[in-house]
């Protein structure tokens, strides 16, 4: 019977684990040897679902807000939180001017948001 990821995380309760066999599915073929798992697939099942549906939605943070019930700040601490994980993506704090309006442009910002993100002097251009 296979068991998915979120009884892997379940199971070991969020400690780091190591693959030891890996099968091939329909071949006569296993490996063995130490595998770490993927840094996705490190991330407690929540996040995982998490970032799954941020995917989905194009990146729109508008549609992360709309699925989740949760305001614009929540949704991007969580993201930062989960990007801080993922060793192989760097994260910018700071936004940059043209992302603020492109995001305005594309009515992910209402005009007071963007006013108000310009304004707080977290831009770096």
């Amino acid at each position: 019977m296979k068991k998915d990821w979120a009884y892997l995380t379940r199971m070991t309760g969020g400690k780091p684990i190591t693959i030891e066999r890996v099968a091939v599915e329909g071949e006569n073929v296993a490996v063995e040897g130490a595998f770490e798992l993927p840094p996705m697939a490190r991330l407690r099942a929540e996040d995982q679902v998490f970032v799954a549906v941020f995917v989905k939605s194009h990146g729109s943070i508008k549609q992360m807000e709309k699925q989740f019930g949760i305001s614009y700040p929540t949704v991007k601490s969580r993201l930062n939180r989960i990007a801080e994980q993922l060793d192989f993506v760097e994260v910018e704090t700071t936004t940059k001017r043209s992302d603020v309006l492109n995001r305005l442009e594309r009515g992910e910002l209402t005009v007071e948001e963007a006013i108000e993100s310009l304004n707080k002097g977290d831009t770096d251009e």
